[in-house]
């Protein structure tokens, strides 16, 4: 009896003597200490977005969404790159922001109680209700709309005892929690686990595998573009603000989106944004259903299947000529340059003669002499640049710029003593610096002046679009 005693107790002081938080299955609070002035200095802000069909996608190569456009715009006012990374589960987000794998967490976040234990909000973008989804009865186009509505939930208390699936940790579980305490017999709450996607649950509502889920008005609005069987006119909450959230120990950066916030409604550049992907409901239509988004089709441009075979050739992922093709052309086969390059991979015409192609406005000629230019500069640069991630880096300036300014560059980096394998602070580096006659003019210096900063900039936005497009399109 007394060894069960004292078990008992020995338990109870386990419990008791838990460290606060550790009920949770992620960082309740910041593990790092990392704001504004170091994102500055790092040259670039991590933004962890929801996996949804708003907030973030890929549309005819170019990436968009709401939260990505506002971030888009931030970044811009500090100077910085945008690096996005893809979240699945408000519980894995959270836990990656406090942790430092993220700066700011640009989710369609509903700011609760219980949240703000965990991270600081922002001010709100704007308000939503939570609604039920439903599925509408098989027949429901052709049954009059009273006796529809008679098939429906349409107030809370019709849900007792119903099964009703939500994102686990989300403020949708918060709220059937609270209707609960109204409701002789409970409403069954089935949280979707910690890595759901914020539309899954609306789907299989659309599909039939469960009856009900609970989301955010405006995500809501959006699927019954979709999925035209859905009913979401049972809404379920008052008005509910909307924010994005950052590190409790990030006060300087809690206070710029703020201002930048501000300035932004204020400008109306916000209300653009937003009635763009909350409002129009042609461009939801068009990104639902066009083979070229990430949303419908997941293909980039109807040119993808030779970019595949050509990719080949070079070893190189498709999606990152599919990068290039898009800096060069936005996909467009009918583009001449001021300077007389032609079509999507814009080449030159004795570029395209040496490599024997006969019109370069045929969309088939223009990839191929472009896949054969792109191994040509590998296989240059495969003689002083052992590694593959960084000689993709010299291959790319030198599309752009021309061969001998890259070389330059790199005798200019070997004779400075610093590392001519590498493109960042090193190549890179010298080559912004053939605009002063120092270097231009140095004897190493063979073809001279370059106002380089264009394939500097060439190089870094045709990877970030390649880093977008790999979060989004298939290999």
């Amino acid at each position: 009896m007394f060894r069960r005693q004292s078990l008992f107790f020995l338990l109870i002081l386990f419990f008791a003597c838990k460290p606060p938080g550790s009920e949770h299955n992620f960082a309740t609070e910041p593990e790092v200490d990392f704001d504004l002035e170091a994102i500055r200095k790092r040259g670039s802000l991590v933004a962890l977005l929801d996996n949804n069909s708003i907030s973030y996608f890929i549309y005819k190569g170019q990436p968009m969404g709401y939260e990505y456009e506002l971030l888009k715009q931030f970044t811009k006012s500090l100077k910085v790159d945008l690096k996005v990374r893809l979240v699945t589960g408000i519980e894995q987000a959270i836990d990656l922001l406090n942790k430092g794998e993220g700066d700011v967490l640009a989710f369609p976040l509903t700011i609760t109680a219980e949240r703000k234990q965990f991270v600081t909000f922002t001010n709100p973008h704007f308000d939503t209700r939570q609604v039920l989804v439903q599925k509408k009865p098989a027949n429901w186009r052709m049954q009059a709309p009273e006796m529809l509505e008679k098939k429906l939930i349409r107030q809370p208390e019709q849900l007792s005892g119903q099964e009703v699936y939500v994102m686990k940790g989300s403020a949708f579980r918060d709220r059937l929690l609270e209707l609960n305490t109204q409701l002789t017999t409970p409403i069954t709450i089935k949280e979707d686990s910690a890595t759901a996607e914020t539309e899954s649950l609306i789907q299989k509502v659309a599909t039939g595998e469960i009856k009900f889920t609970v989301t955010d008005e405006v995500i809501a609005n959006i699927n019954t573009l979709y999925y035209s069987n859905l009913d979401i006119n049972t809404v379920l909450s008052e008005p509910q603000q909307i924010a994005w959230a950052v590190r409790s120990n990030s006060p300087a950066l809690h206070a710029e989106i703020n201002t930048w916030l501000a300035k932004t409604k204020k400008s109306g550049l916000y209300k653009v944004i937003y009635d763009k992907y909350f409002k129009s409901s042609r461009l939801a239509l068009t990104r639902i259903k066009d083979d070229y988004s990430s949303l419908a089709g997941g293909q980039l441009s109807p040119f993808d299947e030779q970019l595949k075979k050509g990719a080949q050739q070079i070893g190189w992922d498709w999606r990152l000529v599919a990068s290039v093709m898009y800096q060069e052309s936005n996909f467009n086969p009918r583009v001449k340059s001021w300077a007389g390059a032609i079509g999507l991979m814009q080449i030159m015409p004795e570029t395209g003669e040496y490599f024997g192609a006969s019109n370069l406005w045929d969309p088939s000629q223009n990839i191929n002499v472009g896949i054969r230019f792109l191994k040509f500069l590998d296989k240059h640069w495969a003689k002083t640049v052992p590694d593959a991630e960084e000689r993709m880096k010299f291959v790319l300036a030198s599309y752009n710029v021309g061969l001998s300014h890259v070389i330059d560059a790199q005798k200019l980096t070997r004779k400075y003593g610093k590392d001519p394998t590498l493109w960042e602070d090193n190549v890179e580096y010298y080559l912004l610096q053939k605009r002063d006659p120092k270097y231009f003019r140095d004897p190493v210096a063979v073809v001279g002046y370059c106002r380089c900063d264009g394939p500097v900039r060439y190089v870094k936005e045709v990877l970030q679009r390649y880093d977008e497009y790999r979060l989004r399109i298939a290999a």
